[in-house]
């Protein structure tokens, strides 16, 4: 005996394209919310280091802004940008990162169950700037030595004229070190490097410790969309608290011994 169809299940036939819920919200969240928040967010966040990088200036003894750290003796004003292409192409070809502006700026697609614009073509990333992209394992080595700078200069940070103290700008600078640390090596590429290319760690020259590296790198590989944020918040953090102690605001609370 055949069983057939119900009304409802002829109506409205199961498909791939019934996925794609044209209501306005999601799971009772508006489901344009983050994909707007993402473009405000990371269009403040580049205007403001553009405009920090441009100000000529961003050290007060013993601290020195993240934005300028390797200081770079030539360039003039333009000096810093000798130095922010490294991070800046780190983030922009980081896979999580190319979800969020994909989705935010180009809405392609702007949320999971939402369809693109019909009239676009797919050309992957074989263009310009998007090719960019194919870089990023190199841009993740370069990035490794900006974030040894800048654990240098949080080092730097606890001596107040030859004598070791802690500051309030101590503090925030070591944050951000450890926030920008994990979010680099918390990434895809880097968990790849450590052993994403072994078929057997056992058979490999030092495989156990590769492996311990590689299930340590993977238990905050998960984690990597929340250091992204945290990272890009406490780099703005830094850079106005050093701001505001330059323009003589307040006075940097420190323990000296």
């Amino acid at each position: 005996m055949s069983v057939q169809p119900s009304s409802a299940t002829r109506r409205h036939p199961p498909s791939l394209a019934g996925t794609f819920v044209p209501a306005n919200t999601l799971g009772g969240q508006v489901w344009w919310f983050q994909p707007v928040a993402v473009v405000v967010a990371l269009t403040a966040f580049g205007i403001y280091a553009f405009w920090a990088a441009l100000q000529g200036r961003g050290y007060i003894a013993p601290y020195l802004s993240p934005f300028y750290s390797p200081q770079v003796p030539w360039g003039g004003l333009f000096a810093p940008f000798w130095v922010l292409w490294v991070p800046l192409g780190f983030r922009a070809s980081c896979y999580y990162y190319r979800k969020a502006y994909y989705r935010s700026f180009f809405w392609d697609p702007p949320a999971c169950v939402r369809l693109e614009p019909s009239n676009r073509k797919y050309s992957g990333e074989q263009r310009f700037p998007f090719i960019l992209n194919n870089f990023h394992r190199f841009f993740l080595y370069l990035s490794i030595i900006v974030i040894l700078f800048l654990w240098w200069d949080t080092i730097r940070a606890f001596d107040f004229s030859g004598h070791f103290g802690i500051g309030l700008g101590t503090v925030l600078m070591l944050i951000n070190v450890v926030l920008l640390s994990f979010y680099t090596f918390s990434c895809h590429s880097f968990r790849h490097l450590v052993g994403g290319s072994v078929a057997c760690f056992s058979c490999a020259a030092a495989g156990n410790a590769r492996h311990g590296l590689w299930q340590r790198i993977s238990s905050i590989n998960g984690r990597h969309p929340l250091f992204a944020w945290l990272s890009l918040t406490s780099l703005l953090v830094v850079d106005v608290y050093l701001r505001l102690l330059l323009a003589g605001v307040f006075t940097d609370p420190r323990w000296v011994a």
